[in-house]
Parts: C-alpha cells; sequence; structure tokens
C-alpha cells in the first residue's frame, strides 16, 4: 500500500519514528498551540481537541496541499491528566499516583486538510507494580522523564516499571500504528 505524503504538525522524536516505520513519507510542520485544559473539560475531550488543534495549526502553515497529522498523548489517573513534569515533587506525586495500579493513556489522532478531517481516540490501560522511592528517584535523574506525558515513556528506561498494557503499545508511545494506518487507507481511499 502506498500512503499519501503527509505533513506531520509534531515535534516528537518518538512519532517520527513510528511514521517512518509504517513507511509513511512526511515533512514536519510547526503547530504551536495553546495546551492549556478548559475549565471542567474532561480527558478524552482534552486530548481530541489539542491533536485536532495541531493539526489545523499545521495545516494553516503550510505552503502547499498535503493532509496533516497531528497527535496528542496523555496520562490519565482517577481522572486527572498527567502531564509533564516540571519538576521532581511534581514527578514524584506523578509516579507515586502510578505505583502499584492502572492509569489509561490515551491517544489521539487527526488528520485533516481544507476539506475534510478524520480522528481517531485509542485508549490503553497500563499497570505498574509497585515502585520504591529510589527507583523513583533514580529514574528522574535518568533525564528521560522531563519531556514525557505522565512522566515516563514506555520505550524506555520505565520498561521495567510496567507489569503489563490492555491496548495499543505504539498508542501509548505515542501514535497508534494500527489505527493511524487505517485512517491513511480510508483517506486514500476517498480520494
Amino acid at each position: 500500500m502506498t500512503y499519501p505524503t503527509i505533513a506531520l504538525a509534531s515535534s516528537s522524536p518518538r512519532r517520527r519514528e513510528l511514521l517512518t516505520q509504517l513507511g509513511v513519507n512526511y515533512e514536519l510542520v510547526k503547530a504551536d498551540i495553546d495546551e492549556t485544559p478548559f475549565n471542567n473539560e474532561s480527558a478524552v475531550h482534552y486530548v481530541q481537541r489539542l491533536a485536532l488543534a495541531k493539526a489545523r495549526a499545521g495545516l494553516a502553515r503550510l505552503s502547499v496541499e498535503l493532509p496533516v497529522l497531528g497527535a496528542d498523548t496523555i496520562v490519565v489517573v482517577d481522572g486527572n491528566i498527567l502531564g509533564k513534569p516540571a519538576s521532581f515533587a511534581e514527578f514524584k506525586l506523578s509516579m507515586q499516583l502510578l505505583s502499584g495500579r492502572s492509569h489509561q493513556v490515551m491517544t489521539a489522532v487527526a488528520l485533516v486538510s481544507h476539506t475534510r478531517q478524520l480522528q481517531q481516540l485509542v485508549c490503553t490501560d497500563v499497570y505498574f507494580r509497585v515502585l520504591s522511592e529510589t527507583e523513583i528517584s533514580h529514574y528522574w535523574h535518568s533525564g528521560e522523564p522531563q519531556d514525557k506525558a505522565g512522566g515516563y515513556g514506555i520505550q524506555g528506561l520505565a520498561a521495567k516499571f510496567i507489569q503489563r498494557i490492555n491496548g495499543s503499545y505504539t498508542g501509548v508511545v505515542g501514535l497508534p500504528l494500527c489505527e493511524t494506518e487505517q485512517m491513511l487507507r480510508q483517506w486514500q481511499e476517498l480520494e
């Protein structure tokens, strides 16, 4: 299957790697948006809104006509979104919330042009084993958690904390490949 060439509205190296894994030709486009949640906004609405906003922001910056892919990933525990930790104290609190229990990772993907849009939401349950204070501290000092939703990367050092997942591994990494590939196929069929 030959996929359409797209623009990727993301600065995530993990999303670039995953698109390359699919064999998709893409060019990068900046998509700076305000990621502040609205008052009383649900996690589902928030992640879908951001993915679509990133895709639309990327589309507005293009000088050529290409479909634009935007995505956003969040970590949710007890209905609360855990963002990228700004400090060790914030990170430690997130890890204590995740330790010894399950949480959800939601990744929304949007593919847009000036005339149409497709969206997908993928939710994955992730189960952490109990973490010690020492493990939490060592992980923070590795430098890995600082730019990650929820403060961890499943594809990195935090893999040893994860007992199991129920859902999409690549969705937790940042781009659910099965659903993204289906969106690209559907896009191609609509042309």
